[in-house]
C-alpha cells in the first residue's frame, strides 16, 4: 500500500485536486479524497509544495522504431518494399533501450502509441505501451491499437519516385480502397473455407470488423475529406493523424465523429502540406467540438516537448484544462485505453507525475515520474 498526501494538482478529467490523499494498491489508484484513513505500514510520499498530474500520454510516436543517435541502423519504422504493408507490426521493431524512452520518463510521459511511419499507403499495425521496461511485450497495454495508413505527399514521394503506384493522390486512395475490397473478399472466402490464411488481410480485417481503427496520416484538407469519404464507404472507424488543415473544415470533422491528433506543431513548415500549420488549429477543434489530442510525433519533435506543446497551445487560445486533457484523458480515449490510464480515478493504473510547480510554467521541472506506483 502507498499513500500520496497533501496532493494539489489536476486529475486529467478537468477537475482540480486540492490537499487530498491518494491511496495506491497493487499499482492501481485505490481511493482519492480528504481525511482518508492511511493503514499502518503504508509507504507515504508527501506531495506538499508539488504539483500533481496524471502521467502524460503521447498518441502518435515512433519511439523505439526510429531510434535517436544511431542513424540509418535505427530506422525501422518504414517498410518501403511495397506501398501497402498491412502485415507488419510496430512491436516487432521496438527497441526498449532507445534513449527516447528515458527522455519520455524524465518528461512525465508514461504512455505512448508507437506506430509505423507514413511512407506507405498502409504502413502496418501499432501498439500502446508504457515508457518503462526492457521487454516490449511486458510494456504493452494494447496491441494492436490501430492500423496505420497515410495520404498525401509521403506515399507519393516514396513510391512514385521509384516508378510505381501511387504517383498521385488518386492513386493513394485507390490503393487503400483496393486493399479494403480485397479484404472483404478474403473475409467471405475464409468464412466459406475457400481461402488460406493471409497475414496482410487478417490485419486489415480487424479494421473492417471494427476491432481497431484505421489511423490515417493526413495534413491537407482535401486528404482529410478523402479519409472521411473512405470511412463512409466502408463503415470503418478512423482517426485523423496530424490533421494540419483541420481548422478549415472543423464542423465537417465534428459531423463525422472522428478523433484527431494534432501536431507536431513545433516544426517548421518543411513541406507544402504544412504551409498553413499553426496553433490556430486547436482552438478551431475546441470550438467545433472535435475531440483532439496533442502529439510530438517523436522524434520529429523530441518527446520531452509534449508538455511544451501543451504550453504553446494555451499561449495561443486553449484553456489549461483543454490542453491538459489533450495529453491525458482525451489522449487515452483516442487510443482506446481510457479504462487504464489518462486520469486519477479508482481502479486505474497509478501513473502520475510530481512537478516542482505548475506544468504550464516552462520553468517547472518534473521531479518524479511513477508508472503503476513505481518511481521510474
Amino acid at each position: 500500500m502507498q499513500a500520496i498526501t497533501n496532493v494539489t494538482g489536476v486529475d486529467g478529467t478537468g477537475k482540480k485536486l486540492e490537499n487530498v490523499t491518494i491511496l495506491i494498491e497493487n499499482g492501481k489508484f485505490l481511493e482519492i479524497g480528504r481525511q482518508l484513513v492511511i493503514p499502518e505500514g503504508t509507504q507515504t510520499i508527501d506531495a506538499h509544495g508539488k504539483f500533481f498530474t496524471p502521467g502524460l500520454i503521447d498518441v502518435h510516436t515512433h519511439l523505439g522504431v526510429h531510434e535517436e543517435g544511431i542513424g540509418k541502423e535505427g530506422q525501422d519504422f518504414n517498410e518501403t518494399s511495397h506501398a501497402a504493408t498491412p502485415e507488419v507490426r510496430s512491436i516487432d521493431g521496438i527497441n526498449p533501450f532507445d534513449k527516447g524512452f528515458f527522455d519520455a520518463r524524465n518528461a512525465g510521459v508514461t504512455t505512448v502509441q508507437v506506430m509505423p511511419g507514413s511512407a506507405n499507403v498502409i504502413g502496418g499495425e501499432m501498439c500502446v505501451l508504457k515508457t518503462a521496461g526492457t521487454i516490449a511485450d511486458q510494456m504493452v497495454i494494447r496491441t494492436p491499437s490501430g492500423l496505420k495508413a497515410a495520404t498525401g505527399e509521403n506515399p507519393k514521394r516514396f513510391h512514385g519516385e521509384k516508378g510505381r503506384m501511387p504517383v498521385t493522390r488518386m492513386g493513394v486512395a485507390a490503393i487503400l480502397r483496393k486493399k479494403l475490397i480485397e479484404t472483404e473478399n478474403y473475409i467471405a472466402k475464409r468464412k466459406a473455407g475457400t481461402a488460406d490464411r493471409d497475414l496482410a488481410y487478417e490485419q486489415l480485417a480487424k479494421v473492417l470488423n471494427k476491432e481497431i481503427p484505421l489511423r490515417v496520416h493526413a495534413h491537407r484538407a482535401d486528404d482529410i475529406v478523402t479519409v472521411l469519404r473512405i470511412k463512409r464507404e466502408f463503415s470503418i472507424d478512423v482517426t485523423i493523424e496530424h490533421c494540419t488543415e483541420g481548422h478549415l473544415l472543423a464542423p465537417y470533422l465534428a459531423e463525422h465523429g472522428v478523433r484527431v491528433s494534432s501536431g507536431p506543431t513545433m516544426t517548421p513548415r518543411s513541406k507544402v502540406e504544412l504551409s498553413d500549420k499553426g496553433w490556430h488549429t486547436l482552438p478551431a477543434f475546441a470550438e467545433a467540438g472535435v475531440p483532439f489530442s496533442i502529439t510530438t510525433d517523436h522524434p520529429v519533435i523530441a518527446i520531452e516537448h509534449l508538455m511544451t506543446s501543451a504550453i504553446m497551445s494555451v499561449k495561443n487560445g486553449l484553456s489549461e484544462t483543454q490542453a491538459m486533457r489533450a495529453i491525458t484523458m482525451d489522449a487515452a480515449r483516442h487510443l482506446g485505453v481510457e479504462s487504464r490510464v489518462g486520469s486519477v480515478e479508482a481502479g486505474k493504473d497509478a501513473d502520475f507525475v510530481l512537478w516542482s510547480g505548475s506544468p504550464f510554467d516552462l520553468q517547472s521541472k518534473v521531479e518524479k515520474t511513477f508508472i503503476e506506483g513505481q518511481q521510474v
